[in-house]
């Protein structure tokens, strides 16, 4: 009888975790304070999510200069989402307007970059804040991103690695150092060679207030960090 037991016993913790307004399948959009600045993200909760079981979630990071809302036409993850049955959500940076919006990912210089919100910490606090309404399979959060969102990424590879499982980077490279994982992150890099905004062969000039690695030295870190042979 132990078995029944501690499986009751851990179905009653994960509703109670939930709390009293869980999220039905359907789209919202969350809100919380993180060191006096509001903050947001949307959150896509698929047709066949069940509360009663644990849950994959997806972080999605728009690029910059545009926000979540935009980068849930731009990705199409809604729909995936809704054929394999995870939680999509898509934080929003900050920046101008709620539209013109960044992430911290690390890189950035000028007068300004220290006082740049601490994102890190923002997701932290995010995914304590989705985990009171959604079933989070605690195992399987993974993020990924566009650009900034991909460096992004990164950034939650080597200062978040209790919590994120895994990434796949769009079009964004390290731009921290230095890069330091708890543990090894698996990764899946997506990178065209024509990239202007964020070059294949790292930064050439423009945009001249980031500093990035090339995709060649972001796989080769990745490789040593992760104690990998290839």
């Amino acid at each position: 009888m132990i078995q029944p037991v501690f499986g009751l016993a851990v179905h009653l913790v994960a509703l109670l975790t939930i709390g009293s307004n869980p999220l039905a399948p359907g789209d919202y959009t969350r809100t919380l304070q993180v060191d006096g600045r509001e903050r947001s993200y949307l959150v896509h909760v698929p047709p066949k999510y069940d509360p009663e079981k644990p849950t994959p979630v997806v972080l999605i990071f728009h690029g910059a200069a545009t926000n979540a809302s935009i980068m849930v036409g731009f990705c199409g993850m809604n729909p995936k989402a809704d054929e394999v049955n995870f939680v999509a959500v898509y934080p929003n940076g900050t920046g101008t307007a709620n539209l013109f919006l960044t992430w911290n990912s690390g890189g950035f210089q000028g007068p300004n970059a220290d006082r740049r919100p601490d994102d890190v910490k923002f997701v932290s606090m995010l995914l304590d804040d989705i985990a009171t309404v959604v079933n989070v399979d605690p195992k399987r959060v993974f993020a990924t991103g566009m650009s900034n969102g991909g460096m992004m990424c990164y950034r939650l590879a080597a200062e978040l690695s209790n919590r994120i499982a895994a990434i796949a980077p769009v079009s964004g490279t390290i731009a921290i150092s230095p890069y330091k994982p708890m543990r090894p992150v698996p990764i899946m890099h997506f990178h065209g060679t024509a990239d202007r905004i964020v070059p294949f062969t790292g930064p050439n000039g423009t945009p001249k207030f980031l500093t990035f690695k090339s995709v060649e030295e972001t796989i080769r870190f990745c490789v040593k960090t992760n104690g990998s042979t290839r």
